[in-house]
């Protein structure tokens, strides 16, 4: 099941998706239930009850009883699966050896591979969905990057999650492009103000339940500029597995129903180029998760 969030006029509600062409509007579909289903957001914090209704939904669609809740996905605007989500991105930085070679090379530092995940956070207010314009300002930054990420969005509150336990916290899978300002990166000496930019953080095009995924630490995970392939890595090379992120993560700290965590990015940033290329005005961005999808992304000039 792959779960998103469309725009319809001054509309926005949440879907599932039944094939390549329509999605069937869950809000509307539950529009008359005792527990309707509003948003991506409600969907995930109801559990394994609000699963069931859309197994019960999709049966009843395919029997020609929702007709009026399905619509063409070409008719309506996806936004990102989670618009808002409730809480900032959960980050993981340096999770692909390769990625750290680079970024030493780069920085002409020794090579350190860290003990533990490295985490940072990016606000709410950096999401974006897909085929949205990044809005580029010259005078803020010249050192615009791109990283392809895995992330996971958590479906069942934990904190002090055992690591072999950490799967079962999973809701679904989704695709992140953490788009970075390396100048301002570096400049400030931490992460977050140089990942933090309004629409620096490209998310869908919809979450994956994790019951369409039998390995989440087995996929293909690659990324185009301008159909000019820059990574292409595989989620079993991660420095740390989704289940001990998860598990480290939560440790005196509560995962809550809806919060994503971005597992890191693999070899071949702009940054890690020899000469260095960063995004410009006109550039299309293509991020790519097996059994996922594609996330497209355009960098704009900025009003």
């Amino acid at each position: 099941m792959k779960f998103a969030t469309f725009c319809s006029g001054t509309r926005t509600a949440p879907a599932v998706l039944l094939n390549d062409e329509q999605l069937l509007d869950i809000a509307a579909a539950t529009a008359s239930a005792h527990h309707p289903i509003t948003s991506v957001q409600t969907l995930i914090a109801g559990g394994n009850g609000a699963i069931q209704t859309i197994r019960e939904l999709l049966q009843r669609t395919r029997h020609g009883k929702l007709g009026r809740a399905v619509l063409g996905i070409a008719d309506v605007e996806m936004l990102a699966p989670l618009p808002r989500p409730n809480k900032n991105i959960f980050c993981v930085g340096r999770n692909y050896h390769e990625h750290l070679v680079e970024g030493a090379r780069s920085r002409g530092v020794k090579l350190n591979i860290p003990e533990y995940p490295v985490f940072f956070t990016k606000p709410p207010t950096t999401v974006s969905g897909p085929g949205a314009v990044f809005a580029l300002d010259p005078k803020v930054t010249a050192m615009l990057d791109y990283e392809v990420e895995l992330g996971v969005v958590i479906g069942t509150s934990g904190r002090n999650i055992r690591e072999d336990l950490a799967l079962n916290h999973v809701f679904g899978y989704t695709i992140v492009n953490d788009i970075s300002a390396r100048d301002l990166q570096f400049r400030h000496e931490q992460w977050f103000k140089g990942k933090s930019l309004d629409g620096a953080c490209p998310m869908g095009p919809w979450i994956v339940h994790k019951s369409a995924i039998a390995d989440p630490q087995a996929l293909d995970i690659s990324l185009t500029v301008n159909g000019e392939e820059r990574q292409k890595s595989n989620t079993s090379l991660m420095i740390f597995s989704i289940r001990r992120i998860i598990s480290v993560l939560s440790e005196g700290l509560t995962l809550e129903p809806g919060d994503v965590i971005s597992t890191g990015t693999p070899a071949g940033v702009g940054f890690g180029m020899q000469p260095q290329r960063y995004l410009t005005f006109g550039d299309v961005v293509e991020c790519r998760i097996e059994s996922i999808g594609s996330l497209v992304t355009r960098i704009g000039r900025a009003a």
